[in-house]
């Protein structure tokens, strides 16, 4: 379910259950003003051009996607698509630094614990304002997560960062108190979108509120959403009041395609600014495309496929049709050492992706993790063949493989049909599994999102987005993040409840050492890939493109090789300068403000002339449904 992360599925699912998912972008604060991050050297990619307008006087900046919104409510949303919205739209605790992640200030300006780690003490902005004049307080946090710690139906995105919250107060407008029951290690990351108490402290039922009748939308984000269509499109436009600063265009459309190849089409006319989730043969195309950047980068997320491991909800309720075969390790084994990652990578992704291992990606170097050559299920259809053999699995005359019922072995799986990794990997899966006599049914589907969360499947294709801290991707597989019950919603992306992992959870959770604490998490992973209903199939670049007669320059994350679509935060969008407006008479912007490379100037000047310059440095997960 990833979020299921359609084609990220923060997971892709709503599973990404995804993908996500932001980074941050800094403001250096002198005795002039704020200076936007983008500014400064690294920032941001170039690109010059002419006009930006996409007709008209207006700077829009559109941007393909190939998602559904799950919803817009931060209660229920976890597609990537939705999760980057609500970044825009509304401010969290802190916020991460573009170029390594830390955490740095968002709605809170700074943060202490007490000294055995179970009290947290955050001092709350002052120049925060909802986009309905109110003013912004602690209030508004303490009643955000205190109503996701009392009400189930609250807690179906984000439950598990308030779920070993004991308490939390106000007690002032600028000062938030968090108590919790044991040392949390995420307390610098909770990706929680704070949420005006005057407006939704009216909602009555928040499992099937979506937020999506009256516009606009409050909150005290970077932009304000404005319009939304399902399937069409979600428009914003800036927040006049941002405590950082308002964005520079005049208006943000997110437009839903189906079809990738559409979405290149519209580039290519000018009709959207931004396309992501390229192919490498697209990639490859709009390489030599004049008046478009490529931007070709190291991932933030996973590719998987996913077993069902006999889906079920907290109180042991099953769920769903899965396949019984499936909760043999032989099989799952058998099934995963036919599966030639290698050549997926050469192939399907065509080099623009790194073979799968651990389930965190690469570029969390900290993090990531790889398997003993002891541990390593490495592709060997021979050795796959033995194990179902010797695990009672018989072929028969006709070449079939019967399962402990005398019955063939037959698969289904859950495929994107939005997304063509997904249909060319299910082509050779089939063939490869063929050769062990075991029959696989590919069902693609606009959303996967439904059967994936009833347990109405075999395999799916799973992928998610991840942040700077890995807590949330690691929480998505834990017990506690089954539903309640069989008619209930909960977090979880594959229904997997293993003891021996939670156990690992629990402790990397209240581990504040970042040595130790990865360390944990690396056996987190461990257990995650010995149980074998999980596989890492590959950790896909970010391969997206704009247009630069539209575009003049815009955040990456990390800053120096980093993706502008799915950020843990709003830097790409919040820092994107129009390219009619990237240079004028004497650096100058229209209305006077300076140019790009003006500010570059005038920082260096600033960092120079101000010694006690603030840096205000600045997730998430891909989506279920956008397992992407």
């Amino acid at each position: 379910m990833a979020r299921p992360v359609s084609p990220c599925r923060a997971p892709r699912r709503r599973p990404t259950r995804l993908l996500p998912a932001g980074l941050a972008a800094a403001a250096l604060v002198t005795a002039a003003g704020v200076l936007p991050y983008g500014a400064f050297p690294g920032a941001a990619q170039k690109a010059h051009a002419a006009d930006g307008t996409n007709g008209g006087g207006r700077k829009v900046l559109t941007v393909a996607v190939r998602q559904s919104v799950d919803s817009l409510s931060p209660f229920l949303a976890q597609s990537l698509v939705a999760t980057t919205i609500h970044r825009l739209a509304y401010s969290y605790l802190t916020n991460y630094d573009p170029k390594d992640g830390h955490a740095i200030p968002g709605f809170a300006t700074s943060w202490k614990s007490s000294p055995d780690k179970l009290v947290w003490t955050y001092t709350i902005r002052k120049n925060s304002r909802w986009s309905d004049g109110v003013p912004a307080t602690a209030q508004d946090a303490a009643w955000t997560f205190r109503k996701m710690m009392t009400d189930p139906d609250a807690a179906t995105a984000n439950g598990s960062f308030t779920a070993n919250f004991a308490e939390v107060t106000a007690p002032d407008p600028t000062t938030l108190v968090i108590r919790l029951k044991k040392p949390q290690a995420d307390m610098t990351a909770l990706d929680v979108p704070i949420v005006p108490k005057h407006i939704w402290d009216k909602v009555t039922d928040f499992s099937t509120f979506n937020n999506d009748k009256k516009f606009p939308i409050v909150g005290n984000g970077p932009f304000v959403i404005t319009d939304y269509k399902v399937d069409q499109y979600v428009k914003l436009k800036p927040n006049k009041t941002f405590w950082r600063g308002a964005p520079k265009f005049d208006e943000l459309d997110l437009k839903y395609y189906k079809d990738g190849d559409a979405a290149v089409a519209a580039l290519r006319k000018g009709e959207v600014s931004f396309v992501s989730h390229l192919t490498p043969a697209q990639t490859t195309s709009l390489e030599h495309t004049a008046g478009i950047e490529v931007n070709d980068a190291p991932g933030d997320r996973f590719y998987a496929l996913a077993t069902n491991p006999g889906a079920r909800a907290r109180n042991g309720q099953r769920l769903g049709d899965g396949n019984p075969a499936l909760l043999d390790p032989a099989v799952r084994r058998a099934l995963f050492e036919s599966v030639d990652r290698k050549r997926l990578v050469r192939t399907v992704f065509q080099g623009h992706a790194v073979v799968g291992q651990g389930y965190l990606p690469p570029r969390f170097h900290s993090y990531y993790w790889r398997p003993s050559a002891a541990q390593r299920v490495a592709y060997d259809p021979a050795a796959a063949a033995r194990d179902l053999d010797r695990a009672g699995y018989r072929v028969d005359r006709q070449g079939r493989r019967l399962g402990k019922d005398g019955k063939p072995l037959t698969f289904r799986i859950l495929c994107h049909a939005t997304d063509p990794n997904d249909k060319a990997v299910s082509q050779y899966l089939k063939e490869w599994w063929a050769k062990l006599g075991i029959g696989l049914k590919v069902e693609c589907l606009d959303n996967v999102g439904d059967p994936w969360l009833a347990g109405d499947y075999d395999l799916a294709f799973d992928g998610w987005s991840v942040g700077p801290d890995p807590d949330y991707v690691l929480s998505i597989h834990t017990c506690g993040a089954l539903p309640a019950t069989a008619r209930s919603s909960g977090s979880t992306d594959n229904f997997i409840c293993d003891p021996a992992y939670d156990r690992l959870y629990a402790r990397q959770s209240a581990e504040y050492d970042p040595v130790k604490r990865a360390a944990l998490v690396k056996r987190m992973e461990s257990r995650l890939y010995d149980t074998g209903y999980m596989n890492v199939l590959a950790y896909p670049n970010a391969m997206e493109a704009y247009r630069t007669d539209q575009i003049a320059s815009i955040e990456t994350t990390p800053s120096a090789a980093g993706n502008i679509w799915g950020q843990n935060g709003y830097w790409s969008w919040w820092s994107a300068v129009p390219a009619a407006s990237a240079a004028g008479p004497e650096g100058e912007r229209p209305g006077g403000s300076p140019s790009t490379g003006a500010l570059v100037a005038l920082g260096f000047a600033a960092a120079v002339a101000a010694a006690g310059a603030v840096w205000f440095v600045v997730r998430r997960r891909a989506t279920v449904d956008d397992r992407e």
